[in-house]
């Protein structure tokens, strides 16, 4: 595979910012064997997000011979007092995570799974955290602070500064040339790099994808709060739910007619449905059926009103069963994911 078709894989949607292409392309250019990594504090039920559009970024990365790692970052966790700060509790949540992933159809043969509680074990890990936090400001880890989802204003407790420090070590301790993370983490990433050159004169790539909206819209709030987020269930499709909640939630999310700008829905299509399947017929009340393969032709019909939010969100709800069909049906059949999911699900999930 040419450098080119391997550089639109890595930079496919849901990837919203590469930091730099420049360094991606020379990276392809000079290195033969890749490595990109995520990390997930986990606490919760998977939606959507964590889930479905994780799953569709790992698979573009295989294709583009890229290594994969995902993190398990159930210390991050604990430091963010996910779940109650109970670190068995998380822990077990990072083993419903691992079956999950699995569900959302990656190849977990491909992927290598590593655990921060394995992690901290290494002293050597420590030296190195202390040594990127010898090169950082007290101000500028309070400001990488809020890659844990709080404001700065939050930042209270010493462990909390720690965070930044800990996952900017990361990409380091596991050998990743890129940093695959959402958006909400640029300012670990940025400081990623910004010491990279002298922790090892290395260059750390930046690749962060897209966070899917909350069925809210975001039209009325900040961006931290308008994610879908699986504290708040409303926001949420789940990968567990049934047909009746899909279609409940859906036809409860922000959907105005003609209007493309904050609306949910429409991300789904852009960023699972169209990706899921070449093309989907929507059903249009007093027109001919519109045969939908690319996403732009769907944004351009819904903003000249060609397309109404009922009859896109039926579309949507059936489409999106369809997705989450065979994930039930993962967890139903299979005796650890269903005890796992059932723990986790009757857990408290803290911010």
């Amino acid at each position: 595979m040419d450098i080119e078709k391997r550089l639109e894989l890595i930079t496919r949607a849901p990837i919203e910012e590469v930091v730099t292409v420049e360094d991606l392309r020379k990276l392809l250019e000079t290195k033969t064997k890749i490595t990109a990594y995520d990390g997930f504090e986990t606490s919760g039920l998977m939606h959507l997000g964590t889930g479905i559009t994780r799953a569709i970024k790992i698979n573009d990365l295989f294709e583009a011979n890229v290594n994969f790692i995902l993190l398990i970052a159930d210390w991050y966790a604990w430091i963010n007092n996910k779940m109650g700060g109970n670190l068995d509790m998380i822990k077990k949540t990072g083993e419903y995570f691992v079956e999950g992933w699995k569900a959302c159809g990656v190849d977990m043969n491909k992927v290598k799974i590593m655990w921060a509680s394995e992690i901290v074990k290494d002293s050597e890990y420590w030296k190195n955290v202390i040594s990127i936090s010898k090169l950082t400001t007290i101000q500028r880890a309070i400001r990488a602070g809020t890659i844990m989802g709080r404001e700065e204003g939050e930042m209270q407790y010493v462990a909390q500064a720690l965070y930044p420090m800990m996952q900017a070590y990361d990409p380091f301790y596991l050998g990743a040339d890129i940093m695959q993370l959402g958006m909400d983490q640029r300012k670990a990433m940025i400081l990623t790099r910004e010491v990279a050159p002298k922790v090892d004169g290395s260059i750390r790539i930046a690749a962060m994808h897209h966070l899917l909206m909350g069925l809210q819209g975001n039209q009325r709030m900040g961006p931290a709060e308008a994610k879908m987020s699986k504290s708040i269930a409303a926001s949420a499709i789940f990968i567990h739910d049934t047909k009746e909640q899909i279609e409940s939630k859906i036809n409860s999310a922000f959907c105005q007619p003609k209007d493309v700008e904050g609306n949910p829905i429409l991300e789904i299509w852009k960023y699972i449905i169209l990706r899921k399947f070449k093309s989907r017929t929507i059903k249009r009340k007093g027109k001919p059926n519109l045969e939908v393969q690319k996403y732009e032709e769907l944004e351009k019909t819904f903003r000249e009103g060609d397309l109404h939010p009922a009859d896109l969100k039926k579309e949507t709800i059936d489409a999106i069963d369809e997705i989450l069909e065979p994930i039930r049906n993962y967890f139903e059949k299979n005796k650890k994911a269903k005890e796992l999911y059932e723990l986790v699900k009757n857990s408290v999930v803290t911010r």
